[in-house]
């Protein structure tokens, strides 16, 4: 079945679906009753806000995603090409070397999309969110997304993935984005077990600090394991201690719905400096224990 029958048709669309609509309802009462940060924010004007942005972006996705990356699906399953369709594995086996290659190639999309400086003016939408709860993981720029379609199909090609895969592993995605973007206070014993494996709210709150330091950490989108391979990883910031967003869009003004979708088309600011011109990175002396990986609360 290719990508566009699996986004029109039961059961593959109404599966992904109900993983959205119940992940991302759970995470929503789950951060009501026991937020991790204190909002700087009305609530429902970030859920109006974050919809739109995301809804324009869905909208796209939808005509341009399935037509541009099902011929790339059926030419590697009918040409045998990518790496899992040289392998005659067991079909299990596949799918989850698949899965977990995937998740690998996407940890260096996300690097990416901060390092590249085309790429981090559309990527710096979804950064300048002035709190970070479970909608902030719907709002992306419809221009990242349209730039993410021609990796997408690179990651398939290298790795070998038919279009039932692909599938199955955007939909474990889409739960772990609504899952670690979630403003949810787990227990921190139990989160520092869960990010020993998998991206966590904490671990991604300290991605998305002001501080540039802490920005450019904790890249992991599913497994945490990348990050702890490229020691990139960063867990011992206090959330108290987080401001989230981007320092030169630190106003409401600078983030309505109007200024985030042309944001990457005017002229950048110096983004990540403080208006006393210093680049805005943690002090020294903050509550951070060099060289420690604990999660803090």
């Amino acid at each position: 079945m290719g990508i566009a029958e699996q986004f029109r048709s039961a059961p593959s669309f109404a599966i992904t679906a109900a993983v959205i609509v119940i992940a991302g309802g759970f995470m929503l009462l789950a951060e009501r009753i026991a937020p991790l940060r204190r909002a700087v924010e009305s609530k429902l004007r970030r859920l109006v806000r974050n919809l739109s942005a995301g809804g324009v972006s869905l909208a796209l996705m939808s005509l341009i995603q399935a037509p541009l990356l099902q011929p790339v699906g059926a030419w590697i399953v009918r040409e045998r090409i990518g790496l899992l369709q040289l392998l005659h594995w067991p079909r299990w086996l596949e799918t989850i070397v698949a899965i977990v290659l995937l998740d690998y190639t996407l940890w260096w999309w996300h690097w990416a999309t901060h390092r590249v400086p085309f790429l981090w003016r559309f990527h710096l939408v979804h950064h300048i969110d002035r709190d970070l709860d479970t909608t902030t993981a719907l709002r992306f720029h419809f221009g990242e997304l349209a730039l993410s379609i021609p990796m997408r199909a690179a990651q398939m090609i290298l790795i070998g993935v038919d279009t039932q895969t692909l599938w199955l592993w955007q939909t474990i995605l889409f739960a772990s984005i609504l899952f670690h973007h979630s403003n949810a206070r787990l227990p921190l014993r139990v989160e520092r077990l869960l990010v020993r494996f998998i991206a966590t709210p904490r671990m991604h709150g300290i991605h998305h600090s002001d501080r540039i330091d802490e920005t450019n950490t904790n890249w992991s989108s599913l497994l945490s394991w990348w990050d702890y391979l490229h020691g990139t990883i960063l867990l011992d910031v206090p959330q108290a201690e987080i401001t989230i967003g981007v320092p030169a869009y630190a106003a409401a003004s600078d983030v309505t719905i109007g200024k985030i979708l042309l944001l990457p088309f005017r002229r950048q600011r110096r983004d990540f400096h403080l208006p006393d011109g210093r680049l805005a990175t943690r002090e020294q002396g903050s509550a951070r224990s060099e060289g420690s990986a604990t999660l803090m609360a």
